[in-house]
Parts: structure tokens; sequence; C-alpha cells
């Protein structure tokens, strides 16, 4: 698949790109073309306008071409003032003057109404896309799938491995790739995730060996044990008391030095011991794909869980 409806941002540095902003006849000519475009937006007027630095001249983005609206949606004002500092897709409509300037009348509305109906129109559940993480909530991310369009990666869908937040695996700007989970026709909704790409237990399990002592981030503490992350599709737990029979000191979010005790695929679990731990602040790291998104654009089909093992965690696409 080529995606050629991309997340914003991510058109800002190719070459036709700079060409079609390199001259008010450039840009004029990518509009006859229907080309989508990108450039920073530097001001939101009291008009709720959107002002963009398009390099040859100035561009505006009237209220209501900023937001493509779903059917029974509305245009919010927060919707528009958050694109102040960042880069947005749009279309090339006219030529008009501003208070004796001239400016260029631009419509992200119909980049979006393009990507929409184009490509995530004819997306179905397992596609991989591109996607760019835009904001966090408790409950999961918001990522742009297109020309600004968004959609939800819930949590539980970020990793196998719990996590707290988002946070302790995204943030703001980061480019990902996602799976098609299910899209909401009537509503125009498209649901992600991610945990699919990031390898089964086994090939998780496979970069360890009994023996090892390795890192590790502390994700929960039960009354049971500690579970520590090894990879975000792998977890093992930890006795409450190390290896000398001292009560571990150690709090979620730690980085952990792990001994491995045992592997067992049949149960998937993996034994560890807490050999030391400390605080440590955590920058996360762009994921580890097992699912090359280059040259796979789908999977019908995802088992997390090895055939030995009586437990089965699927996804079905």
């Amino acid at each position: 698949m080529i995606h050629t409806y991309k997340p914003e941002g991510m058109l800002l540095s190719t070459k036709e790109n700079r060409e079609a902003l390199s001259s008010p006849e450039a840009l004029e000519r990518a509009g006859r073309l229907g080309q989508i475009l990108e450039a920073p937006v530097v001001l939101c007027d009291n008009r709720m306008r959107l002002h963009v630095d398009l390099g040859c001249m100035r561009g505006l983005i009237e209220r209501e071409e900023a937001v493509w609206c779903r059917p029974g949606e509305s245009i919010k004002d927060i919707a528009v003032i958050t694109r102040v500092g960042k880069p947005v897709a749009f279309k090339f409509l006219r030529f008009a003057q501003e208070e004796g300037e001239r400016v260029a009348i631009l419509s992200r509305r119909a980049a979006q109404s393009e990507c929409a109906a184009s490509f995530l129109a004819n997306i179905i559940p397992g596609d991989i896309i591109p996607a760019k993480v835009t904001h966090l909530e408790n409950y999961g991310a918001f990522v742009d799938v297109g020309c600004g369009i968004s959609s939800l990666l819930s949590i539980d869908c970020i990793s196998i491995s719990r996590i707290t937040h988002p946070r302790d695996r995204l943030y703001c700007g980061m480019q990902i790739y996602v799976v098609v989970k299910s899209i909401d026709t009537e509503l125009k909704r498209i649901f992600v995730t991610l945990k699919e790409l990031l390898g089964t237990w086994e090939e998780n399990a496979a970069r360890f060996e009994p023996g090892q002592t390795v890192t590790g981030r502390v994700r929960s503490i039960e009354s049971y044990g500690i579970f520590v992350e090894l990879a975000p599709n792998l977890a093992g737990l930890a006795e409450l008391r190390g290896n000398v029979g001292t009560p571990v000191r150690t709090g979620v979010g730690d980085l952990a030095a792990v001994y491995i005790k045992s592997i067992l695929p049949e149960r998937m679990k993996v034994k560890l011991v807490i050999i030391d731990s400390h605080p440590d602040a955590e920058y996360p790291e762009l994921p580890k794909y097992f699912i090359d998104p280059e040259r796979n654009d789908h999977i019908n089909y995802w088992e997390y869980s090895p055939a030995c093992s009586t437990r089965l965690i699927e996804t079905v696409f």
C-alpha cells in the first residue's frame, strides 16, 4: 500500500512540498493539480483564522476550513487554536487581498475530506498504516492517521505489558505504525492498535535465557510479586524478597536489574529475582516492530501465545 495521505508534518520537508511553496505561481499550479501541501501555522487571529507561513507568502485558513467534521460534529475553537505552532495539511483555493497584501486562501478541511474519502474510507481492519501521536490521555493516545484526522489508540492496545499511562510508551510527535483494529462506518471513526506489531511471547522471550541478569522496568507491585517489563510485549514476575531474603525496595517506574530464574513457554511465565533497582526517568523509545511495516501492509490474524500454552491470546482482524 502506498500511503499517499500521511500524518501532518511528514510532507513538510519533502522536495515536492518545498517546490510547491517556492513561489505564488508554483502554489497556484499545485492547487490546479489538487496537491495536498503542508506548512506551519504561526497565528490564530481573533476571527479564528489560521495564518500559515508558506515561505513565499502568507496563507489564511478560515475557521470553517480549518477542520473536517464527522457527521453530527461541529467545529470546536480548541481544535483550531491548537494548530498554532504546528504544521497543517491544506489545499490551495485562490488568491485574495488582505489589507493591501496578496494572500493565499487555503483549506485544511478539503485536504482532510479527500483523505477521509480516498484513503480512510477504503482501509479495513488489519491494515498497517503510519500514524503520529498527537496527544495523550489516561485511557489512551490519539494519533493522526492522515492529514490531521485522529484515531484512538486505547491504552490496552499499546502493548501486552501493562502500563499506567500511555506516556510510559509514547510521546507527542512520535511517528509510529499501527494496525487498524475496527471501523465505525456510521460515525466514520477508526480505532487502531499497536501491540500486534511488537512481537509474540516466543519472539520476545527468545531474546533472553535463564541465568542472565538484564535490565527491566517495574510496572506494578502486587501482593504476590512484582511485574517487571523486559520488553513492551513481555513481562516477568519477581519475588517480593530478593535473592538474600531481604524485602525488595522498589517502586513502579524504577529501572531494575533482574536475574532470570526460568522461562516457561507453556505457562507464558518468566520468573525473576530483582538484584537492584533505582528511580530512573523514562524516555519512550521508538517501537521495535516484529512485523516489517515497509514489507507487510496487512495482517489477518495474530497469536501472541505459544502453541504449547493452554492459554490463548489472539487478535482476529
